[in-house]
């Protein structure tokens, strides 16, 4: 291999202490949990190095294009004051460094000279027109087989990465691989629990996350329709409560159970509880589930309960779309038998599509014929517990479903 020569040899030295070293770790850990915190920590690395450009490649596997890259550093004359990340598409494959051997720091003279450096193509389309000239970094393995691409870059008019950069940079990549896997643990986690959050709205099923003094944490947009209604439960400082005085006992007796049950063993407590609507309509059934943990120290704030309440009243979420696709049903009968499944007779329901009784009861009898049931109640009975909720919701039956429909931006 070549080495790349310069006019100034003097060997750089980010000078950083144990302190400095230390605060970047913390600072690797903390952007785990918070996004937010990654461009602190790039930039932090980027002023110990004494770089101009600090960047991460993620998702970097054999024959990916476009994978998302991470840069701190003042691109295009943006400016980079407060540390943020500029979120950029890699998709070049004719990089040098790509196929260096995995896990070992490497700087450009290990690589190629200093001629043949600046006469490639990458230096010349990806470096030169932003001073990139020295550059430090390693391709870092990551268990599930991807590829993590670590660099760090200097001006030509800085001195080359030295001996000492190497060692701090080599430090570095354990702890840049570990963070990374746990980022990608709670990113996958977090990706289910808002895919299983939806299904759940789309179930028409309220759920509230309360602490253990009561007081909610989260709500989803179907719990909040519920709440807004003031039609058997509300919020009274942040707590949930029954509007009935009888009700609300109950409740929360229920409420103070499943917080006062020991979880850490994994177990859960579930109690069921019947909610009376001023409205006069159906009560809404609660189901209040104490939430596992396995927390080491507990704390104030944290979930403890889990509640599920479910208006039996309220309209299907059932997407149109789905339902026609589902049946093989035309327009007309996707409407009616939406209508149907909402508790409507075939009278209501053509009344309230505005259309001919003959009409509705030649829609119902296409519609047995496409299901294979024979009366209304198995109409019923199959629309409910078929899979067409948990497809969705489209936007124009939401513009005519009113407040039973509740919040149908929670799929």
């Amino acid at each position: 291999m070549g080495v790349v020569t310069q006019q100034n040899q003097e060997l750089a030295d980010p000078g950083m202490t144990l302190a400095q070293y230390d605060q970047i770790i913390s600072s690797m850990y903390d952007a785990v949990l918070e996004t937010g915190q990654l461009g602190r920590l790039l930039k932090k690395i980027r002023e110990l190095f004494k770089a101009n450009y600090v960047t991460l490649i993620m998702r970097a596997e054999d024959g990916t294009y476009n994978v998302p890259m991470l840069v701190s550093g003042d691109i295009a004359g943006r400016g980079d004051p407060d540390g943020e990340v500029v979120y950029l598409s890699y998709g070049d494959e004719t990089s040098p460094f790509n196929h260096h051997e995995p896990d070992k720091v490497f700087t450009v003279q290990d690589i190629m000279t200093e001629q043949q450096w600046v006469s490639s193509t990458y230096y010349l389309m990806y470096c030169h027109p932003y001073d990139v000239f020295h550059s430090l970094g390693a391709n870092i393995t990551m268990a599930d087989g991807g590829l993590l691409r670590f660099r760090i870059s200097r001006p030509r008019s800085a001195p080359m990465f030295s001996e000492t950069d190497r060692e701090w940079c080599r430090l570095l990549l354990p702890h840049l691989r570990r963070c990374t896997e746990i980022h990608t643990q709670f990113d996958r986690s977090e990706s289910l629990g808002s895919l299983y959050s939806q299904a759940i709205a789309r179930l028409s099923v309220a759920t509230m996350v309360l602490d253990e003094t009561g007081a909610v944490l989260e709500l989803n947009p179907v719990a909040q329709a519920i709440l807004n209604s003031s039609d058997g439960l509300k919020l009274v400082g942040g707590r949930l409560e029954a509007i009935y005085p009888s009700d609300n006992r109950e409740l929360q007796r229920v409420l103070r159970n499943a917080a006062s049950t020991d979880s850490s063993s994994g177990e859960s407590m579930t109690e069921a509880v019947s909610i009376s609507r001023p409205s006069g309509q159906v009560s809404l059934g609660v189901v209040v589930e104490s939430i596992p943990s396995q927390e080491l120290v507990r704390g104030k704030g944290r979930p403890c309960t889990l509640v599920y309440i479910r208006d039996a009243a309220g309209k299907s979420l059932a997407s149109t779309i789905m339902t026609k696709r589902l049946f093989n049903l035309t327009p007309a009968e996707t409407a009616l038998a939406m209508e149907l499944a909402n508790g409507l007779s075939l009278e209501e329901a053509a009344e309230a599509l505005n259309i001919r009784r003959n009409t509705a009861r030649a829609h119902l009898r296409s519609i047995f014929s496409k299901t294979g049931v024979r009366r209304q109640t198995e109409l019923v009975r199959i629309m409910l517990n078929s899979v067409v909720a948990l497809g969705g919701v489209d936007e124009t039956r939401d513009a005519h479903c009113g407040t039973g429909s509740l919040s149908r931006n929670a799929s």
